[in-house]
């Protein structure tokens, strides 16, 4: 019996690389922008920042581009946008991540960070919302990522692809970052799978063995960032503090809030760290 493979990237014999081309291909059509500098994934929180950074030239969902998929979770925008800097540089804005947790595969997550670097981004900024480990940190804060721990026992590496993860998140980037906003602390990221929150014991692990942030997304895409020769920003806004640190449950809902409250203050940061890069 035959198997319909319904998802370009599902089907294991297809290169994602040769995908991710014919996606920037599409996404130079239908945005009539050759090349693109910089790309930003904006994860829960950082949607606004796209409004500050430049000038909207285009705008396209998606799932008009080959390899994405419409997103699943509230705070992601669900679309593609073309951005014209003061400095005259192209930024592509993605609101279409793909999270690890919805099953769809390595390849589907890093689908994204592929693209954009086959439009000629050499900067990747990857942003999230996510759960802070050291009680300093109060829902609203934003922190630099130097490092991550990745907790999903998965890599988008494909077969003996050896890739150098030192200073994964560019200390030039983070400084460049500091410059902006000298009161930024940072700290390792730890990407567990999800969808569920971790819980108190996973929490102490995480911090345990040099955890200071926990989140779902992020690692993955670094590691695909890195093997396309990007130079890698990444920063997490502290939506609340991880399970077993903050004494009351968690929620969805809580991470939203946190967001939109913060939207402003991150997104002005934001746009004036791109003005340096």
């Amino acid at each position: 019996m035959s198997t319909t493979i319904l998802h370009p990237l599902d089907d294991p014999t297809a290169n994602p690389f040769a995908i991710a081309r014919e996606a920037a291909a599409q996404i130079a059509e239908k945005t009539g922008v050759e090349h693109h500098d910089i790309a930003l994934t904006l994860g829960s929180g950082w949607a606004k920042a796209a409004d500050l950074i430049g000038e909207t030239t285009a705008t396209i969902p998606a799932t008009e581009i080959i390899g994405f998929s419409k997103p699943v979770l509230e705070g992601h925008v669900g679309t593609l946008r073309s951005l014209l800097l003061p400095n005259g540089k192209r930024a592509l804005v993605i609101g279409a991540r793909t999270h690890y947790y919805e099953n769809h595969g390595v390849r589907r997550v890093v689908h994204s960070v592929r693209t954009a670097a086959a439009t000629g981004a050499s900067t990747m900024i990857l942003t999230n919302g996510a759960g802070g480990i050291r009680e300093s940190w109060k829902p609203g804060t934003p922190v630099l990522i130097s490092d991550h721990i990745n907790l999903t026992a998965n890599s988008p590496l494909e077969g003996a692809t050896f890739i150098d993860l030192t200073d994964l998140y560019s200390t030039r980037l983070r400084d460049l970052a500091r410059a902006v906003d000298p009161s930024l602390d940072e700290g390792v990221y730890c990407q567990f799978r999800g969808p569920h929150y971790e819980t108190p014991a996973e929490v102490q692990m995480a911090k345990a063995i040099g955890g200071h942030i926990v989140g779902m997304s992020t690692a993955l895409e670094a590691i695909a960032a890195r093997e396309a020769g990007m130079e890698i920003l990444g920063m997490s806004l502290i939506t609340n503090l991880a399970a077993g640190i903050q004494k009351t449950p968690l929620s969805h809902t809580e991470v939203i809030e946190a967001g939109r409250n913060a939207e402003a203050v991150i997104g002005a940061l934001l746009a004036k760290i791109v003005e340096l890069i």
